[in-house]
Order: structure tokens, then C-alpha cells, then sequence
């Protein structure tokens, strides 16, 4: 029956991760909790193989589309180490109960700050760039500033950190942080963000594994395995998902879905903490 239950569940998580680049990981670790029977460090770490594997290989149908930015993406990622490495050491040290609880709140903020994006696209309100969401393009100026180049340095250096550290820490890829921080401070277009979002999962989900690296955690290789196959199914079909339907519609779909696993997280977790 686990196994059963491990393949449509990789598909949709996969499907998700595949087209909208971020967001779809976060419901591998509840998903592997809740419905697949593991203990929550075990879950953490098997989520960080399952994302990264299909991260890689949702990448691969981006690139041939020419939606990834290879250079910036592994530069992106590798400043992400460090966060990711103290991350996993964390996250061994803290109870399951603390965990879950703390991903609860993770995945409401993530919800709200993907329905916030979503309703500000379908107004048509102009982003922080001044653009839309879903057409910035890069801002080319002919009086660089040097203190502004330094400005958005440090901000992908912040960035790349944080993600690294939420996805040491709760074993996501990060990617909801990642996307629009390519957009907003990269200038990427939101498909092109996407793309090389997944790369930079990529690269974050192995530095946390190799940071996890004997720690003594058990993992199921047989239903990672699965989960696995099922998910990378899934990222194929999501990448041509999205080239065909508006990012919005799938971006509402996945918040209403997000929200409930959210709050039935918190149902869960929150009382064992008392």
C-alpha cells in the first residue's frame, strides 16, 4: 500500500516541481511523514535526494528550451553551501515535533507569499521593478553604479544563504525563495527564472546530503526509489505544462493545495508540543 500511495503522490509533487520551479518540493517532507509512514529526519533526507534527482531532471527539459542560465545558477547554488551545511546540523539537533511545527508555518508563509505573487499578476499590478511578474526582463542602464552592483551582490549573497539554510534545515529545495529572487534581483524573465531555479535545487539538495553524510539516519531506498521515479514522470510533464497553461492558474491550484497540508501539519504537530 506504501508504494502504492508513492507513486501518484511522486507524479503530482514532481508535476509542481516541473512547472512552476518552486514550491513543489516543500510537500515531499509531509507527504513522506504523514502519508508514507517515515520518521521526520528520515524524511528531511530522503526529501533532499527526491527533490534534488527530480530537480535535475525537470532541468534538462528547460535547458533544451533554453530556460536556463547554467553560469548564474551554479554560482547561485554554490554560494548557497555554507547555508545549507549549517542547516543540516541543525536540524538533526531539533525534536521531530519542533520540526514539523516550525515546516507548518514555512508552508503557510510560502502559501501566502505564492497567492500574494498569483493575485498580483492576475491584476496586472507592476512588480517591484517596476514590470509585471510574469514579463520582467534585465534593466540595462549606461551609468552602472558601483554601489548598486555591490547592493545586488550582497542581496544574492543573502538569498543564496537563506535558501541553503531552509533547505539543509527542512530537507525543500528552496526554489519559492529562489524564483523570485532571480527575477527580482537577477532581472530574469519568469520562465528562464523557473529553469534555472532547478538547477540551483540541485546544487543546495546534494551540499545538504553531503553535510547529512553519517549522521545515522535509516533511509527506505526501495520507496525513495519509487518516490523518485514517480516524481521525475511527474517534472517531465510539468515542464511542458508550463509553456501551455498560464503560470497563474497553476500557481492558485497549488497555493489551495499548499494551505491545506500547511494547516494540517500544524493540527498535527503543534498539540505535541504542549
Amino acid at each position: 500500500m506504501t508504494f502504492a500511495l508513492a507513486i501518484p503522490i511522486g507524479l503530482l509533487i514532481g508535476l509542481s516541481l516541473g512547472a512552476l520551479g518552486g514550491g513543489g518540493s516543500i510537500l515531499t517532507v509531509p507527504a513522506l511523514v504523514y502519508l508514507l509512514g517515515q520518521d521526520t529526519h528520515a524524511a528531511t533526507t530522503g526529501s533532499l535526494l527526491i527533490v534534488g534527482i527530480t530537480a535535475l531532471a525537470g532541468m534538462a527539459a528547460h535547458h533544451l528550451a533554453g530556460r536556463v542560465r547554467v553560469a548564474q545558477g551554479v554560482v547561485f547554488g554554490l554560494l548557497g553551501i555554507g547555508g545549507s551545511y549549517v542547516g543540516s546540523l541543525l536540524s538533526v539537533r531539533v525534536a521531530p515535533a519542533v520540526l514539523l511545527a516550525s515546516f507548518s508555518l514555512l508552508m503557510l508563509a510560502v502559501a501566502a507569499m505564492m497567492f500574494a505573487r498569483s493575485r498580483r499578476s492576475r491584476d496586472g499590478l507592476p512588480g517591484p521593478d517596476g514590470g509585471s511578474d510574469q514579463d520582467q526582463v534585465p534593466i540595462i542602464t549606461f551609468r552602472p553604479s558601483f554601489s548598486c552592483a555591490w547592493s545586488r551582490a550582497l542581496k544574492v549573497l543573502i538569498t543564496a544563504t537563506a535558501v541553503g539554510l531552509l533547505t539543509g534545515f527542512f530537507g525543500v529545495g528552496g526554489g519559492f525563495a529562489v524564483v523570485p529572487a532571480l527575477v527580482l534581483v537577477l532581472g530574469f524573465t519568469m520562465p528562464v527564472a523557473v529553469g534555472t531555479s532547478l538547477l540551483v535545487i540541485a546544487i543546495n539538495s546534494a551540499s545538504a546530503l553531503v553535510s547529512r553524510a553519517g549522521q545515522g539516519v535509516h533511509l527506505n531506498w526501495t520507496l525513495i526509489g519509487v518516490f523518485t521515479l514517480a516524481a521525475i514522470v511527474g517534472s517531465l510533464f510539468g515542464g511542458r505544462l508550463a509553456t501551455r497553461i498560464r503560470p497563474e492558474r497553476l500557481t492558485a491550484a497549488f497555493t489551495v493545495l499548499l494551505f491545506a497540508v500547511a494547516l494540517y501539519t500544524a493540527a498535527r504537530s503543534f498539540p505535541q508540543l504542549v
